[in-house]
Order: C-alpha cells, then structure tokens, then sequence
C-alpha cells in the first residue's frame, strides 16, 4: 500500500530554509540530495530569482519548493503519481504558495498545455526511463516554452553516459557525486 514514509527531505535555502518535506512512497522517486542541491543552486546563482521555474517530475517538490523559497517568481510542478500529486497540493497549501502551479498528469501530456516560457527547467525522470530526458527536452523547445538562455537542470545515473541530443543545448556545468551525475544545460535557439 502507498502511504507518505517517515523521510523527509529539508529545504536548505532562502524563505522557507530548514523547512521539512515528507517524501511519498511512490516507485522511481528519489528526491535529489541536500548536498547536490546545494551545489546546483549555487550554480543557479541569481538565475532562479524572478524565474519562471518548471520542475517536470515533481516527487517531493524540493526542487520546485527550494526555487520557490529563493524567490521565484512563478514554479510550475509536474506530478504523475496520484499519492505524490496529493503530497504536494499538502505541502503547496502548508507554505501558503500562491506563486506555485501544480499538474496532475503525464508530462508529456502536461507540457504543451503551459501557458508560460520557462527560465529555470529541473528535467530527473526515473531513472528506469532515461528516455524521458530527450523528449521533454525536445518538447519544451517544440512547444515553445524555454526562453533564450533558459537553464536545463539533468540528472541521470553516475554508471550512465550522457550526450545533449540538440545542437541548441551546451553544457554550462557537470558534476558526480557518489551514483548519481548531474549537470545544467543551456538553451540558445539557433534562429
């Protein structure tokens, strides 16, 4: 039976810094660690304020919630799973969010329904679907929902290789730690 588990996760900066987030039982969920995290925020650096923030798979809403509390303008969160959806609406209505859009459903489904282009994108399927990676990339730059210059948050298993599939996409930053690589993507549309 799905049922929210005892860990939790904290977020570690801005308004809601220390505030604890409990992470549902849901399969390929795998919140990304405070210490990553850390460092990817601080590649972030003032990227993410007055951002308009797109976390496509959602899970425990730390990366969405963390950008949120560093002062996004807007975050969008994207969640598949019925139990983790009804997580984050609790933890969205807990920290009073009204800057947070939430969206039950496929994300591939999701996507071409946003209204908005998106400056700061988190992009960590489960890892049993790495596909996942290319093709919400390919369709948020079909879609039309990444400005010049957005930054594309990746995570992927550290015994995996790892190549951007758009001539449009260039890395700014990569990094392993322990099993997991992650790095952040640059869009600049060629035309």
């Amino acid at each position: 039976m799905n049922s929210i588990k005892s860990t939790q996760v904290r977020i570690i900066g801005g308004h809601w810094r220390g505030s604890k987030l409990p992470v549902p039982t849901v399969s390929g969920l795998r919140p990304t660690p405070d210490r990553i995290r850390e460092t990817l925020f601080n590649w972030l650096g003032n990227d993410c304020r007055l951002a308009n923030v797109l976390d496509c798979f959602a899970g425990s809403g730390v990366l969405g919630l963390e950008a949120a509390s560093r002062g996004a303008r807007q975050v969008t969160l994207i969640e598949s799973h019925q139990l983790g959806w009804q997580n984050l609406r609790t933890q969205v209505s807990r920290f009073d969010a009204k800057n947070i859009d939430l969206w039950q459903g496929d994300v591939l489904d999701v996507i071409p329904q946003l209204a908005r282009q998106y400056q700061v994108i988190f992009v960590d399927p489960p890892y049993a679907l790495p596909e996942l990676r290319d093709t919400v990339v390919d369709l948020l730059i079909a879609h039309k929902k990444l400005s010049a210059g957005a930054k594309i948050y990746l995570e992927w298993p550290g015994r995996e290789q790892y190549d951007l599939a758009s001539a449009e996409l260039s890395w700014v930053k990569q990094k392993k730690a322990g099993q997991v690589n992650y790095a952040i993507a640059e869009w600049q549309p060629s035309g």
